[in-house]
């Protein structure tokens, strides 16, 4: 049986906040401690701005005397406005702000550190606070910079689309920045640190990605050696000792991609794997089960493990089974055998029934399944592997869109709900009739579905944002021409590849938003699930003995499919086999990261 989960998402942000803005001080504050007259602090005030609006993550230590209660006051320097927040209860009058405890984290001992953060709003410019008083005494500091020591992390490349709602004003039941061993928190995210991998921290840095080096990325279980290591590399052991060391005794997310089913990638040749259409036994014994009983261990019971269940299977399982353009024998046999849904199902349950474990199961992205011919049959899909073969619904913590994909986060200069000159910008060659231009719209028409057809609505989604953020020289100021419908689509978009449905270490693609927990409404994060720097497929056939073949797709000379309307790949020459060092594209990637790295 699953481990009851905590439910209470009613917004993007962590439960246990109540903001109450620009309109006096609420009588029912929280009283300063009774060693306020010689309280002390250090304040750690990070920034995450986009222009107009922003969040702002804030760590306090306390170097004065231990306290039971706490409230921090500041004051801004301009028309900063905040909207919304977590773990405190956040009041402002003009431009004076005061953040108080709640009722599970008010203790801070001699030393000890809080965090709280909040979304504001603001006109002209965003100056950090310069003065804080804890308890009604001033301490010092104004914070490190986005991206320095307490984890900041880089904005979006635009606000959310939805305003956050009010979450609930009473305190969650289990507090966001601790994870009793056995009890699951709503958002793995909030309030926690991100695993750094040192394997691919290391080759990042050594290849001029020093300004990425400590980011959270996913580690790839991709086959069932690497369970254990492959050619001296670390293990999964391996990888959760390095975690619980890095976590410290705080929370720490650490992801981990479930990817070795049979027949693996019925639909791209150059990430099939090592098992054969039948050989779900082996699936079951020799992979899952073993992962289940490393992240069971309670050594482990700490740490949030967030498991990517099977990038890509449920989807090809939707589009490319059976009748249409983009179909193959492969993924036929798959639907017929039905061991794609058992396994992800057996996935499920047995990582599930973990108390630290949070599973989200891959969705394609928007110019794949984001049609409505075939978001709704995904959904039903995805209900039907949640809840059959021993899987329950209390199995699945949410969805994650864009896994190892290039397709925009957010449009900026664009709208599906766009017209040209009377006419709707579906109608373009780009968005060809899609109801979604990006992933975070995409990520959350496919959760109102989700909840439509049966999901409860505690499921959060996650974006991969590792390799979208399309910067440089040719990314678009504004929207293009209104001379037609394609012209206004092709100047204004910042996803600049050939066609949406190409797939493969793409020209021009650069970083895109770091890791951030709940950046927007019902977003849980956005995530580097495929490391930046690690090749889709090789560009050639490549003598291999990891199960992956060579796909056209992959090949910069090729001129297309019916799943890419027969459009040139895009893809970059000289690519090594999928997962294998392609420094050529990681330098690509960093000069075209968006937001720029500083």
């Amino acid at each position: 049986m699953a481990v009851p989960i905590v439910r209470r998402r009613t917004a993007a942000l962590a439960a246990g906040l109540m903001v109450i803005a620009s309109g006096g001080i609420a009588a029912a504050l929280n009283s300063p401690s009774a060693a306020a007259a010689t309280a002390g602090c250090s304040v750690d005030y990070s920034l995450n701005d986009w222009g107009s609006g922003f969040t702002a993550s804030v760590t306090v230590t306390n170097t004065g005397p231990a306290v039971t209660s706490w409230n921090l006051g500041w004051t801004f320097a301009g028309n900063q406005k905040v909207s919304s927040g977590w773990n405190a209860t956040i009041t402002q009058s003009g431009a004076a702000v005061n953040a108080a405890s709640l009722s599970y984290n008010g203790a801070i001992a001699t030393g000890g550190t809080t965090n709280f953060g909040f979304q504001g709003t603001y006109t002209g410019t965003n100056a950090k606070p310069t003065s804080f008083t804890l308890n009604g005494v001033t301490c010092g500091g104004t914070g490190a910079t986005t991206g320095g020591s307490t984890g900041g992390t880089t904005p979006p490349t635009t606000p959310p689309t939805t305003p956050p709602t009010t979450p609930p004003t009473t305190p969650p039941t289990t507090p966001p920045t601790s994870q009793p061993p056995g009890q699951k928190v709503d958002n793995p995210y909030v309030g926690a640190k991100g695993y750094v991998n040192s394997e691919w921290s290391a080759q990042a840095a050594a290849d001029g990605g020093q300004a990425i080096a400590k980011q959270s990325t996913a580690v790839w279980l991709d086959r069932i050696a690497a369970i254990n290591g492959v050619n001296g590399g670390m293990g999964l052991k391996a990888h959760l000792d390095a975690a619980v060391q890095q976590a410290a005794g705080q929370p720490l997310t650490i992801e981990l991609v479930i990817y070795d089913l049979p027949g693996r990638d019925c639909s791209a040749l150059a990430s099939n794997g090592e098992l054969g259409p039948t050989d779900i036994a082996k699936y079951e014994t020799d992979y899952i089960d073993p992962i289940t009983a490393l992240e069971g261990s309670s050594a482990y019971s700490n740490l949030r493990i967030v498991n990517i269940i099977e990038p890509d299977s449920l989807p090809n399982l939707v589009t490319n089974a059976g009748g249409t353009a983009g179909s193959t024998d492969a993924c036929a046999t798959m639907k017929a055998n039905g061991n794609y849904e058992k396994g992800v199902s057996y996935a499920l349950s047995k990582l599930g029934a973990l108390g630290n474990t949070y599973n989200y199961i891959d969705a394609g992205h928007h110019a794949w399944l984001g049609w409505d011919s075939n978001l709704g049959p995904s959904a039903q899909e995805f209900y039907k592997v949640a809840t059959s073969n021993g899987a329950s619904l209390s199995d699945v913590q949410g969805f994650i869109v864009n896994t190892a994909n290039y397709s925009a986060t957010v449009e900026p200069n664009f709208k599906v709900t766009d017209n040209v000159n009377g006419t709707t910008v579906r109608q373009s060659k780009w968005v060809d009739w899609n109801n979604y231009v990006d992933e975070q719209s995409y990520a959350v028409g496919l959760r109102n579905q989700l909840i439509s057809d049966g999901f409860p609505s505690s499921i959060g989604m996650l974006i991969d944002t590792g390799r979208n953020g399309w910067g440089g020289s040719a990314r678009p100021t504004g929207p293009g021409a209104t001379t037609s419908v394609d012209t206004y689509v092709d100047g204004g978009r910042i996803d600049r590849r050939i066609h949406a449905g190409n797939w493969c270490n793409q020209s021009g693609s650069g970083i895109g938003a770091r890791p951030t927990a709940a950046p927007a409404t019902n977003i849980d994060a956005y995530v580097w699930i495929k490391p930046p720097g690690e090749s889709d497929g090789a560009s050639q056939a490549v003598s291999n003995d990891e199960g992956k073949g060579f796909d056209q797709m992959c090949d910069p000379t090729y001129g297309g499919n019916a799943r890419n309307g027969n459009n040139p790949t895009g893809a970059l020459p000289n690519a090594p086999l999928a997962g294998h060092w392609f420094s050529a594209e990681f330098h690509q990637l960093i000069a075209n990261a968006y937001p720029p790295l500083s």
